[in-house]
């Protein structure tokens, strides 16, 4: 049984994730206050958090980067009520898998947990490292560096890279990295995919503004150069 923590301190809202988990067969606790989230994490280490953004104790921001920062690697779905480009690039770039904008559908979030919890479960292939350029990416060890640069990447921008390395010079459309990062299920629209090349650039290009790695085939996707 995959256990599910949920952070929301709206008692209407956490009640009725509960009950959806649970018809789903999750194992599911629900806390509302971040700094009592991290010690759950500490503690029994679940499978899965669904995170509210504005908690008391810890907001979920915070609790967010805290969690990556001590290299927990667990998915975390962030909920949120800001809606705006730079709220949900924050998230992203602490660490976040995914994201909701309040108000949301139940049954939409089923379907984001149900891809995180899917995509977790891939064991990434036993391989050499992948080189591309100066970039080389160990996907065993989940290790990347550009010119023997360490990178810090979430899990997401991590799962994109290699596939882009894997495939070099081809371009590769915002489906085709949806289904890398979340199967089948198309609740998740391919703003999310922009949100992480631009996170991605940031870390890999010497001028995200005018990447020469990470290059876009407008009307098509993205593909990975050599740089």
């Amino acid at each position: 049984m995959t256990r599910v923590l949920i952070v929301e301190d709206d008692v209407l809202q956490s009640e009725l994730i509960r009950r959806y988990l649970e018809r789903e067969g999750h194992d599911v606790t629900v806390l509302a206050d971040g700094l009592e989230a991290l010690s759950e994490v500490r503690r029994s280490a679940p499978d899965l958090l669904v995170l509210d953004v504005m908690l008391p104790g810890a907001d979920g921001l915070t609790v967010c980067r805290t969690l990556r920062e001590e290299q927990y690697e667990l998915p975390i779905l962030l909920l949120t009520a800001r809606s705006t480009e730079n709220d949900l690039l924050l998230g992203l770039e602490l660490g976040a898998d995914d994201y909701l904008a309040k108000p949301y559908s139940p049954r939409e979030l089923v379907a984001r947990v149900r891809a995180l919890l899917r995509r977790a479960r891939r064991t990434a292939p036993a391989s050499n490292v992948i080189t591309v350029g100066d970039l080389e990416i160990d996907p065993e060890r989940r290790q990347a560096t550009i010119a023997e640069r360490s990178l810090d990447l979430t899990r997401a921008e991590f799962d994109l890279l290699e596939e882009f390395a894997v495939h070099p010079g081809i371009v590769l459309s915002r489906a085709r990295l949806l289904d890398r990062l979340h199967g089948t299920d198309r609740w998740i629209g391919g703003r999310t995919i922009d949100t992480h090349v631009k996170n991605l650039r940031a870390k890999i290009e010497d001028d995200p503004q005018s990447p020469a790695r990470l290059v876009t085939v407008y009307g098509v996707g993205y593909t990975l150069q050599a740089g």
